[in-house]
Formats: structure tokens, C-alpha cells, sequence
């Protein structure tokens, strides 16, 4: 058996290319690919099923809240963004699995990482409470590695559209 790199139409790698002389384990690779395959469907739909209910129950929180009054709490509201935020990283890593599924380029499926990266770092910094540590230096540490994880993500972001630019 020898490995060989074929190439995409954007001139990249793609994945390896295995030659085989025996038909009989071309034909086990095939069945496990399509396995693998349903697999990933079934992760699709079940990241979908879970942005549903997420939405559902966050109208329903929302009309919780606005019955009892307390819509005008900010702990609340900052409640809400933190599921909605969630519920978008829900939908990032959904759109992960049907890139994979669609075998879409390695670039567009990195893309969607980074901006599920920045979603959920972004949550985690409105989130944020200081009184959740139990010193304000833990809290600092912490805000810090926040601060360095977003600047990161900024950074390949940046990096991502400056190459995209250069390969067009």
C-alpha cells in the first residue's frame, strides 16, 4: 500500500489517496466511511434538535420573566445573552458538522472553529463575575487567560482573511 497526496481545485492538499491491490479492504474502507457518514448526520440532526429546544426554552424564560416582572433584572438579561450566545455556538458546530458531511474545504471548517472559538469566549467574558473565585487574584488569572484566548482568536481571524485575500 502507498500513500500519495492528491490536490484540490484550490491547489491544496487534500486527503491522502490509498492505493490498494486488495478490492476486498477498498470495500471495508467504503463501509466504514459510510458509517462514519450516518454518524455525522445523526450528529447534525441532533445539534439541530438541540438549538430547537434551546430556542423554545429560551422564549419560554423570556415570557417567564416578563410575567413575573423581572425582564427589567440585569442578572437576568445577562441570563438571556448568555443562552442566546450559547445557542449560537449551538448553530456554529452544527454548521462544523455539515461543512465535514459536505466535505467542504479544510479552511471554511477551521473558519467556523475560530468563530465558535470567539463565540464562547465572548460568553464567557459577559458571564463573567468576579465573585465567582474566591480571591480577586484567581479572578485576574482568569480574565487574563479570557483576554489571551480572544486576542488569539482575533489574531487568526486576521491572519485567515489576510491569506484569503492573497489566494483569491
Amino acid at each position: 500500500m502507498s500513500d500519495e497526496t492528491s490536490e484540490t481545485a484550490n491547489g491544496g492538499p487534500s486527503e491522502p489517496v490509498v492505493e490498494s491491490s486488495d478490492p476486498r479492504l477498498l470495500d471495508i474502507v467504503d463501509q466504514m466511511d459510510g458509517v462514519v457518514n450516518i454518524i455525522e448526520v445523526a450528529a447534525g440532526a441532533l445539534f439541530a434538535l438541540l438549538f430547537a429546544i434551546g430556542v423554545f426554552d429560551l422564549g419560554l424564560q423570556i415570557a417567564e420573566a416578563t410575567l413575573s416582572g423581572t425582564i427589567t433584572d440585569p442578572n437576568i438579561v445577562i441570563g438571556f445573552i448568555d443562552v442566546g450566545l450559547l445557542l449560537l455556538i449551538i448553530v456554529e458546530v452544527y454548521q462544523t458538522v455539515v461543512a465535514y458531511i459536505r466535505e467542504n474545504d479544510t479552511r471554511r471548517i477551521v473558519r467556523l472553529v475560530i468563530y465558535t472559538g470567539v463565540i464562547a469566549v465572548v460568553r464567557k467574558v459577559i458571564i463573567f463575575r468576579t465573585s465567582e473565585y474566591s480571591t480577586t487574584q484567581d479572578a485576574l488569572i482568569v480574565a487574563i487567560a479570557y483576554g489571551i484566548l480572544a486576542l488569539g482568536l482575533v489574531a487568526l481571524l486576521y491572519v485567515d482573511r489576510r491569506t484569503s485575500k492573497v489566494t483569491r
